[in-house]
């Protein structure tokens, strides 16, 4: 098969700095509510007055409806151009946002928030393969270090701004912010993001897309909600099947399609894969400090929604400072040196929030949380640049929508594969409801679980530091 004529990257866009800010202020949006919803839900729950095993869909329809499509995203930006698909998705992101914040019942705002989790889709997607095409090779690197201060922005405002508008607003104005910061994000982009090329001699493989969409609906969804249903219960098991064979059918497809959704050449680049796959496993770490940490500030040191939200803050604030120094550096020597010392560095930060006790300060949590903030902050932009410098310009949508797939993937295997550990141990916090109190035998049990959670993050953060390794070209 030829290949077709992709967009030529502009070795030094005139606007390129403006294109990045473009996109980094759309692309804080996700995160941002992807962190902010879960301080609010205690909120949300009292005020519809419903269980909080019903509130949890709110964040886990999120999740899913983002993964479900970021692939088709990703392949429909290479064929119609990245500006269209990404406007869209900010537009749809800003006008689901609004009916979120509108909803009458919990039912309605469980079918909006997946609505603007198909949207958050469409601009994570294609975020990465506008500031590569933007950029020229030596610095992709910076470029990469700066996006990744936007992600940062969003995981640390999240909580900071959640807890600030429970005690003084109304949780509804967790998704109004979202006009505003949408709306100057749009003006730019419009008028600096380059068009692209609609490309009339593409077409889109609906039988990859379809089964791509059942695959990882199955898959995010089972890894999210099996700790709760059970994993090999009536309601989990069969999307664990559908999961496997649709997963399978997709490669099948994939294997013979003259235009794939997913072409499966990519992956015989080991740079790429073993990039995607170190990625992928350092968010599956990432999250449980992101998760249980603040469950040990609430439960254990009994700090209130807003200190919570200010220490949680630290690892991303760590990452805002830390991320451009290494996308800048990891310019000018090879990427998998610096990938591989930030998941070390994240690996030793995660094994030392499993040494917290109910004698802890503030400052004994925030200085680990900053450890882990800055291992990740190393690792990311090196990696983000090696997956998008490892693949030609007419393949930079999908190797986009991958990258951005693997971080939501990782966060949902993340939450399954910890909470497994942490559940089991301490049992008694899956049955605990909203507001009841933790008697001292309990909370020993809960640091127990805690503690060894963190042990097993730590050890996907070394795996993640050693697949890093691999991550290397034929002429390394």
């Amino acid at each position: 098969m030829s290949q077709p004529n992709g967009p030529t990257i502009n070795t030094g866009h005139p606007a390129k700095w403006q294109i990045l800010l473009a996109v980094m202020i759309g692309s804080v949006m996700g995160p941002l509510d992807g962190s902010i919803v879960n301080v609010v839900l205690p909120e949300i729950t009292r005020d519809f007055e419903v269980d909080i095993s019903i509130t949890q869909w709110i964040p886990t329809i999120y999740l899913v409806t983002i993964s479900c499509l970021i692939l088709f995203y990703g392949r429909l930006g290479d064929m119609i151009g990245y500006k269209k698909v990404f406007l869209y998705g900010l537009g749809a992101f800003v006008v689901t946002s609004v009916i979120c914040g509108l909803s009458p019942n919990v039912w309605m705002l469980i079918a909006f928030r997946g609505l603007q989790g198909l949207a958050a889709g469409m601009m994570m997607a294609v975020g990465f393969a506008i500031v590569t095409a933007a950029f020229p090779p030596h610095e992709r690197g910076k470029a990469m270090g700066m996006f990744a201060v936007a992600i940062a922005t969003g995981l640390a405002a999240g909580p900071t701004l959640g807890g600030i508008i429970t005690e003084y607003l109304d949780w509804r104005y967790i998704f109004f912010i979202n006009v505003p910061i949408g709306a100057i994000s749009l003006i730019i982009g419009n008028r600096v993001i380059p068009h692209g090329e609609s490309k009339a001699d593409q077409r889109l493989d609906w039988a990859g897309s379809l089964t791509a969409l059942v695959f990882l609906g199955s898959l995010t969804l089972y890894a999210n909600r099996g700790q709760d249903w059970g994993w090999f219960s009536a309601s989990s098991a069969p999307l664990l099947v559908a999961a496997i064979i649709f997963g399978l059918v997709f490669y099948w497809i994939e294997r013979r399609s003259s235009q794939p959704m997913l072409n499966l050449s990519l992956f015989a680049n080991r740079k790429f894969t073993f990039a995607n796959i170190s990625a992928l496993i350092s968010f599956m770490a990432l999250f449980a400090a992101m998760w249980l940490t603040p469950f040990f500030l609430a439960i254990v040191l009994h700090y209130g929604i807003l200190k919570v939200g200010f220490i949680m803050a630290a690892s991303p604030v760590a990452i805002f400072f830390i991320a451009p120094v290494a996308g800048i550096l990891s310019d000018r020597i090879s990427t998998r040196p610096l990938m591989f010392l930030g998941m070390t560095i994240t690996g030793v930060g995660l094994l030392l929030l499993g040494g917290l006790d109910e004698s802890s300060k503030t400052f004994d949590v925030v200085w680990r949380l900053i450890i882990v903030g800055i291992g990740i902050g190393v690792f990311q932009s090196p990696n983000n640049s090696t997956v998008m410098g490892s693949v030609p310009p007419w393949h930079l949508g999908i190797a986009s929508g991958i990258l951005a797939a693997m971080r939501n993937v990782g966060m949902v295997l993340g939450l399954a594969v910890v909470g497994a550990v942490f559940y089991e141990l301490a049992p008694v916090a899956a049955e605990k409801q909203l507001g009841q109190p933790f008697l001292p035998h309990e909370i020993d049990e809960f640091m127990d679980g805690l503690k060894w959670a963190y042990v097993t993050s730590a050890g996907l953060a070394w795996l993640s530091a050693i697949t890093s390794l691999f991550a290397v070209g034929q002429k390394e």
